[in-house]
């Protein structure tokens, strides 16, 4: 895997339990949260659809509205890996004429995050995770999980290694409308 490109044509980005109660408990949550963001809106931007999880949303609440809003279609699920709970259904929805990739975030990154990418993978999925875009409680489950995932196949990137690839080119059409995404501007 370490020498492919990220597909500029994934079935999805998925964004896994950003919810209300659990990111101020997350290790630098507003930079996790910007990082999601500015990944949302490239993916949207691109013309690519955004699927989201919420775990258990009566006890951890829904999504931060900045990123719910940002998804097409949210799953509530009570499982720590959103393929128990339909996401596998979501995603086959999104997969006709394109890649059978996916480009995955969110929080914990040690449990749910790190079992819907183990799961999407065992279902036959290619997944890259964004890594500054996950978050875990303390900084060392997050290393692990990253760990972990890279060592069962999952690729590891960053926001603008993701959003890089998918362009290819500085000249694809889309190119300066996705640089202030970027930029932050």
């Amino acid at each position: 895997m370490t020498t492919d490109l990220i597909a500029p044509d994934p079935a999805a980005l998925v964004l896994v339990d950003y919810q209300q109660r659990l990111m101020p408990a997350i290790a630098d949550h507003p930079r996790v949260l910007a990082e999601a963001q500015r990944l949302a809106d490239a993916a949207q931007v691109l013309g690519m659809r955004t699927v989201g999880t919420e775990q258990n949303p009566r006890g951890l609440g829904a999504n931060v509205a900045s990123l719910r809003e940002r998804c097409e279609t949210t799953l509530a699920k009570m499982h720590f890996d959103a393929c128990a709970d339909g996401l596998l259904d979501l995603v086959e929805a999104s997969a006709a004429g394109r890649s059978r990739e996916l480009v995955v975030a969110g929080c914990e990154a040690h449990v749910c995050l790190m079992q819907t990418a183990l799961g999407l993978r065992r279902a036959g999925w290619r997944v890259w995770v964004v890594a500054p875009a996950c978050g875990s409680r303390n900084a060392g489950d997050h290393a692990l999980a990253m760990a972990r995932m890279r060592d069962a196949g999952i690729g590891i990137a960053s926001t603008e290694m993701v959003v890089f690839e998918w362009l290819r080119s500085c000249q694809h059409a889309r190119f300066k409308a996705v640089l202030p995404v970027l930029k932050g501007a």
